[in-house]
């Protein structure tokens, strides 16, 4: 028997509503209780709490174009605010045990490929615009359109390669992998450690975390992350007590003088969404555009679909019951998280942890939610994080993101070629978009080359083109005189 069927021989079977509450969020109905969605709502708040962490690490460590960097705690607040509000808004309106929060993948396109363009007021301003055209889309049914035109294999490519993508960063980040000067006159472009070799503390305390997350994992401990995060953030701080270290990077991890604090809203409202035309080429700008978009509307479909069947909450058809809602208030969430300077919010595939602890509805957002507006108030301490006890959250997620891998059907090659291309370029590049841009063009071009042209959504034949002209701008220019 299905879970669908499952579920509606139970919501048969049981008793009616409680209350008003039971009722609206159909608490009863789905098999629930109220015991289960409040268990559930906290596994997920902890599972997915490490956003906390490492979004104002990834946006704080990177520099606009005009060398501003956002401010770790203002970041932290934002984060927070928009996770709260946004997770709320998907409990009440989807009815789903969805939580919302600044993407990582999405945030490290902000922070790495589109804040050294422009000014961080215009990158988030792009995210805004970002959200307005997935509401958009969904509003006009276009994202069927949209989902037919990229290949299923490409789209896990794309995860896969931002996964890898995002490894790296938490390589590089924590000091396990530098880059070697230029005047080494090598041509191997990075080395381990700072010297070929790990040394300091810091260091250590990066290899111990690695180790005890992947442990963790291994052994499907749930908030496996985040008590990653905050064991080797104790270690961290009782190691900067007793030894002698130069700099831990960014953060130097010390207890606060003060546990709780007002919340800083000094970055909500920083944002011009026409302001990256002016700072760089009108190309560019449409295909940041379009990398925010395909990132964030593919990881939500995917995420929200395996969610509701994991709940057993899909119908006879297979589909989410209320998508275009659910979907509508996921595009919101990318607008708010732009409009707070968070980078886009999106779905959170770590809600399955709440569905695992029986949640079923909307309700346990309630519970989610309210936890992350309780975080407003203790940043403080979820700023105290170094990169170094951080950064391996980074390796755990890439992992994650690359188990998309097996899905892709190495012996075509038509398919496979472009997808290994798409995850090779990312980190070798160190840019979301080239990778994408080389995964489609060889797509097209192999389909073409095997007289399979026809075959090629109309979509995809324009993104194509938008890539040509992004890869061949150089010479372009030259050719207009333009430079």
């Amino acid at each position: 028997m299905s879970r669908t069927q499952q579920v509606a021989d139970r919501s048969s079977a049981v008793p009616p509503a409680a209350n008003s509450v039971d009722r609206f969020f159909r608490i009863t109905e789905r098999g629930s209780t109220f015991g289960r969605e409040i268990r559930g709502g906290l596994a997920t708040f902890f599972t997915m709490a490490y956003i906390l962490v490492l979004n104002p690490i990834i946006l704080g460590s990177a520099k606009d174009k005009f060398g501003h960097q956002l401010d770790a705690v203002q970041l932290t607040t934002a984060t927070a605010l928009v996770a709260a509000v946004m997770t709320i808004i998907m409990g009440v309106g989807g009815n789903l045990p969805l939580a919302l929060a600044a993407g990582l993948g999405l945030n490290a396109v902000v922070a790495f490929q589109i804040a050294p363009l422009m000014s961080w007021d215009d990158a988030m301003g792009l995210i805004v615009l970002e959200g307005l055209l997935i509401c958009v889309l969904v509003v006009t049914g276009l994202r069927e359109a949209v989902m037919h035109a990229i290949p299923q294999a490409l789209k896990q490519a794309i995860s896969v390669g931002i996964g890898l993508f995002i490894a790296f960063i938490g390589f590089v980040d924590a000091g396990f992998v530098s880059r070697i000067p230029d005047i080494a006159n090598t041509t191997v472009p990075v080395q381990l450690g700072g010297t070929g070799t790990l040394t300091g503390w810091p260091v250590l305390v990066f290899c111990l975390g690695v180790l005890l997350t992947i442990g963790l994992l291994a052994r499907k401990v749930k908030g496996a992350i985040l008590i990653s995060i905050v064991t080797m953030t104790v270690l961290a701080i009782v190691i900067d007590s007793i030894a002698d270290i130069k700099s831990w990077g960014l953060t130097t991890p010390k207890l606060p003088d003060d546990v709780v604090a007002s919340p800083d809203f000094g970055l909500l409202g920083h944002f011009s969404v026409f302001g990256a035309f002016s700072e760089t080429s009108a190309i560019t700008v449409v295909l940041l555009v379009f990398t925010l978009i395909l990132s964030d509307f593919f990881d939500t479909m995917g995420t929200v679909v395996g969610i509701s069947a994991e709940a057993g909450l899909l119908d006879d058809e297979g589909k989410v019951p209320h998508l275009g809602r659910v979907l509508l208030i996921d595009g919101a969430a990318a607008v708010a998280g732009g409009a707070a300077s968070s980078s886009s919010a999106t779905s959170y595939i770590e809600s399955a942890a709440g569905v695992g602890e029986g949640s079923r509805t909307g309700f346990s957002n309630l519970v989610t939610g309210g936890l992350f507006g309780l975080a407003l108030f203790l940043t403080p301490l979820l700023t105290i994080v170094p990169l170094q006890a951080a950064a391996p959250a980074l390796v755990a997620v890439g992992f994650l993101m690359m188990t998309q891998v097996k899905h892709i059907d190495w012996d075509r090659y038509e398919i496979a070629i472009p997808a290994f291309l798409t995850i090779a370029v990312m980190p070798f590049t160190y840019s979301i978009t080239n990778g994408i841009g080389a995964g489609f063009l060889a797509y097209v071009v192999i389909k073409t080359v095997l007289g399979r042209a026809k075959e090629i959504h109309w979509l995809l034949w324009g993104t194509s083109v938008l890539f040509l002209v992004y890869f061949a701008i150089d010479p372009i220019e030259q050719i207009l005189g333009a430079k």
